[in-house]
């Protein structure tokens, strides 16, 4: 049977339809009722909001006219007393014929006003006449325009200013003024009373105002003469000016009054002063006056909202508790129809069980009511024939109890998901289901999904994750996820665990001379014969590169470890083939094996690995090929290794090297012909270290690249030094390792540091072991020849320590060879080591090439080496190597000898 698409099934909705009509009255009317209550509540609240805002603003009008009248009063009593001052001093004065003066009257008692921070009479120039206050430079007030109006006017009535800064006394004040006359009526000067502008405010401290209020005290001309505003952060009593608006007018003021611009957020009252030209002006901060209003709104506000939704949560529960019995089967008919014809051309198959249960209420077991064709189809089934069947039909013995204790889980909790692996004997046609189970009433819904082919995706995304793409071993990753697990189960059994981490050598040389690929070829051969020589039980891992590492477990002794060792190694020293053109061509390699012992050697993962490396590499800087076994003294030499590398870093970086000079002198006459330089190591704690001790970790580490570059530039400072002084210098050779011809600078080197000093190249000289040139005469090769040409000879160091070729000497066109001490060591103790010697300075003279005896102690030697033709001698019986500053004194003798 092939299952049908979702649009085939019908869609009959009048059950719904029918729900709804019948119900359709208490759907309505629980919300209706709710919305009414809520409209009456929001109502009630708004209208008390809006009544208490009324009487607040009725109240605020009411306090503005009263603090009007009584600002208005204090200012109408205080100007009469200043008028009536003023007329006192005008009359004393003109009566006086300006013989009044202010200093007698203050000094009589007669002109005592707290408030006055200045009084002064001026002439008809504006010049002070009298005043209060000590003239101490003489001015004029003839262009103020209180002194302009009475000279130009007759009238003598009092006149009130703007603030201004009083040129008397130098403060912030309001002046007074009236016109002097003469007997005949004509001018004679003005009158001036300088003020404090407080002297017209009032409530200054009061908080009457509350935060914003404002005060004002405004001319018949319509200018501001003092105002004052409460609530400024800066100056809660700050006298301030505030921006005319000349369109607005009050009833009260006249037409050209000024206006306050931020009018619409005060309430504004004013007042005119009896008998005199001014008016006041009172604003009340409407955000003050409202905020028991905008506090009350808040508050209402919420009470409202929280009471609309207890409403509705009244109503909506009181309309779902009306209809909850109606719709709750409706509803688990429409949800199972609904999800049936969803799931029906699905990926998903889709069952309903119900249980079978024993007397005790126990589920036995469970029958098929519902299901989709993809469901049937997991049994091979149709869904016509699937429908009625039970769990026991497919089920029998332990699988049927694993399959009915899931089903229990989900009854009991109402829930239950997994990945199920499905066994082999199972009837259901899959790898791995998806199964999920819901409680629905007193039956079960299951889904299932076929995920075999996501779970075949994870476990080779997995395997990938986990094996080396290259040789198909495990990998790192996997490697660090199994150890833990093998060193747990090595300790639950009492065994032993072996960790072997083998390096291969001169793999390097392999992909440099043969390419990647044969690298890669090789990689692949080690690990088919690492596989060969293991037990089956055992663990081959590719770490990285050419690193391997293999996991021995269980075994019961250290031979165990050491015999597979042993058979890596023979495995490995066979030669590889390699494809070469039409032929082959084989290499041969080995391995460095570093091996840790569990427990023994470490008891974690982190021990055994850090371990098992350090085993390693003290087999890897031995004689190559070989294993070794973990000891706490390898730990300790790799530690005083490391340590040795950082403080040699530290002593280039701190420039702790110096230069030891030793002579070489004329074999017959002594003379001084030439110098080495020798370096030595400056420790701060261990004093003079030779280079015996450091020079070969230095190669190594790769260090001496920068330890060479040091000592040619210490020795060319050191040669452009003794010119300096006059002192006739020789030659300098300086010794020269063959790393530092593998970076290809040593001749870009020589002439920098020649340059850099001045220094002639005939003064500075190089020393190379034959050994150092045989194996790196491709490197060198174009090195010495530029080197020859820039006028630097060379010497061959330690010759007959090592190997050479005739006919490398002669190519390489070398300038001088020195015999390495240990056949000069052989002279006087029979003929073998005069024969050798004479034979090397036979070869080199047909060579044409000077010959040094290095490591002469002795004048028994010396005065063989004499009758031998040698060209030159150095060593202890000549000088020891010395210091710099000893240096210049030998220079200047004519005899080294003793």
């Amino acid at each position: 049977m092939h299952a049908k698409n979702q649009g085939d099934y019908p869609r009959d909705s009048s059950p719904k339809i029918s729900f709804i009509q019948r119900h359709l009255r208490l759907l309505i009317l629980w919300p209706l009722s709710a919305l009414l209550l809520m409209a009456l509540l929001w109502g009630v609240v708004y209208s008390k909001l809006e009544n208490d805002k009324r009487i607040l603003q009725e109240n605020a009008a009411k306090q503005a006219v009263s603090i009007s009248k009584a600002y208005a009063q204090y200012l109408t009593r205080s100007i009469e007393q200043l008028d009536q001052l003023a007329q006192q001093i005008k009359y004393g004065w003109e009566q006086s014929k300006g013989y009044l003066g202010f200093e007698e009257m203050i000094g009589k008692g007669l002109l005592n006003v707290p408030q006055f921070s200045s009084v002064a009479i001026y002439d008809v120039d504006g010049h002070p006449l009298t005043t209060s206050i000590p003239v101490t430079q003489m001015f004029t007030v003839a262009d103020r325009e209180y002194f302009k109006f009475h000279a130009q006017n007759t009238s003598t009535e009092l006149r009130i200013s703007t603030p201004t800064i009083g040129r008397l006394s130098k403060e912030r004040i309001v002046q007074v003024t009236r016109r002097l006359e003469n007997a005949d009526g004509t001018f004679a000067g003005v009158l001036v009373l300088g003020l404090a502008p407080e002297f017209f405010t009032l409530f200054s401290e009061d908080p009457i105002l509350g935060h914003d209020g404002v005060l004002a005290f405004i001319g018949n001309d319509g200018i501001e003469r003092v105002a004052q505003m409460r609530g400024r952060k800066d100056d809660a009593l700050s006298l301030v000016s505030f921006p005319l608006r000349a369109e607005y007018t009050t009833p009260n003021v006249i037409g050209n009054a000024r206006q306050y611009s931020d009018i619409d957020t005060h309430f504004i009252a004013t007042q005119k002063l009896k008998g005199y030209p001014f008016y006041v002006m009172v604003g009340l901060s409407k955000e003050d006056i409202l905020l028991p209003y905008e506090n009350n709104l808040a508050m209402y506000r919420k009470i409202a909202i929280v009471g609309s939704m207890l409403l509705l949560l009244f109503a909506g529960t009181a309309m779902w508790m009306s209809i909850r019995l109606a719709w709750r089967k409706q509803q688990a008919d429409a949800i199972r129809e609904t999800y049936r014809i969803a799931t029906e051309g699905g990926n998903e198959g889709f069952y309903i069980l119900l249980p079978s249960r024993d007397r005790n209420e126990y589920i036995t077991d469970f029958q098929v009511v519902d299901c989709n064709e993809k469901g049937a189809s997991f049994y091979n089934m149709s869904k016509d024939k699937f429908t009625g069947v039970r769990v026991s039909d497919f089920y029998s013995g332990a699988y049927f109890d694993n399959v009915m204790q899931a089903y229990r889980i989900a009854m009991e909790t109402g829930f239950f998901e997994d990945d199920y692996e499905v066994p082999p004997d199972s009837p259901v046609d899959a790898e791995w289901l998806k199964r999920k189970f819901v409680r629905s009433e007193d039956g079960l819904a299951v889904t299932l999904r076929d995920i075999s082919e996501p779970k075949r995706h994870e476990r080779e995304m997995a395997r990938l994750a986990t094996e080396d793409g290259l040789t198909a071993l495990p990998n790192r990753h996997w490697f660090m996820a199994y150890l833990p697990k093998a060193l747990e189960h090595a300790k639950a059994n009492q065994t032993m665990l072996a960790i072997l981490f083998i390096d291969l050598d001169d793999f390097k040389n392999i992909n440099d001379t043969l390419g990647h690929s044969a690298g890669d070829q090789l990689l692949c051969t080690v690990a088919q014969r690492l596989r060969s020589v293991l037990r089956p039980t055992d663990k081959v891992i590719r770490i990285g590169g050419d690193e391997f590492t293999v996991i021995l477990e269980a075994i019961h002794s250290e031979e165990e470890a050491a015999h597979i060792a042993f058979r890596i190694n023979q495995v490995l020293r066979e030669p590889f083939d390699f494809a070469r053109g039409n032929g082959s061509q084989k290499n041969k390699i080995g391995g460095s094996i570093g091996i840790s012992i569990f427990p023994r050697d470490g008891q974690d993962v982190e021990t055994l690995i850090k371990n098992a490396d350090i085993a390693m590499y003290a087999a890897k800087t031995g004689s190559k090929g070989q294993f070794r076994f973990y000891d706490h003294t390898l730990y300790e030499n790799i530690k005083l290794r490391i340590n040795t590398e950082q403080e040699l870093q530290q002593a280039i970086r701190e420039d702790q090297f110096i230069i030891y000079y030793q002579p070489r002198v004329h074999t017959q006459t002594g003379k001084l012909l030439g110098i080495e330089a020798l370096i030595r190591w400056q420790h701060p704690t261990r004093g003079l270290v030779m280079p015996n001790d450091f020079i070969s970790l230095a190669e190594e580490t790769g260090l001496i690249n920068q330890i060479g570059e040091l000592v040619v530039d210490k020795v060319c400072a050191q040669l452009a030094h003794w010119l300096k002084q006059g002192v006739d210098a020789v030659p300098v050779s300086v010794n020269v390792s063959p790393h530092q011809f593998n970076e290809g600078k040593v001749k870009k080197s020589l002439a920098a540091s020649l340059a850099k000093y001045a220094v002639p190249a005939s003064l500075l000289e190089i020393e190379l072991t034959e050994s150092a040139m045989m194996r790196n005469i491709g490197d060198i090769f174009d090195e010495l020849t530029a080197i020859n040409q820039m006028g630097i000879r060379v010497h061959v160091d330690d010759f007959g320590s090592g190997y050479s070729s005739l006919s490398l000497l002669q190519r390489l066109d070398m300038d001088i060879l020195k015999i390495d001490q240990a056949f000069t060591s052989q002279l006087g103790r029979g003929k073998d080591g005069e024969i050798f010697f004479t034979a090397i300075v036979s070869m080199a003279k047909a060579l044409g090439m000077r010959v040094v005896a290095e490591g002469v102690e002795t004048v028994e030697q010396l005065r063989i080496l004499q009758t031998l033709s040698c060209d030159e001698v150095q060593g202890y019986y000549v000088a020891w190597p010395l210091p710099a500053d000893n240096i210049a004194d030998m220079i200047r003798k004519q005899n080294l000898f003793p």
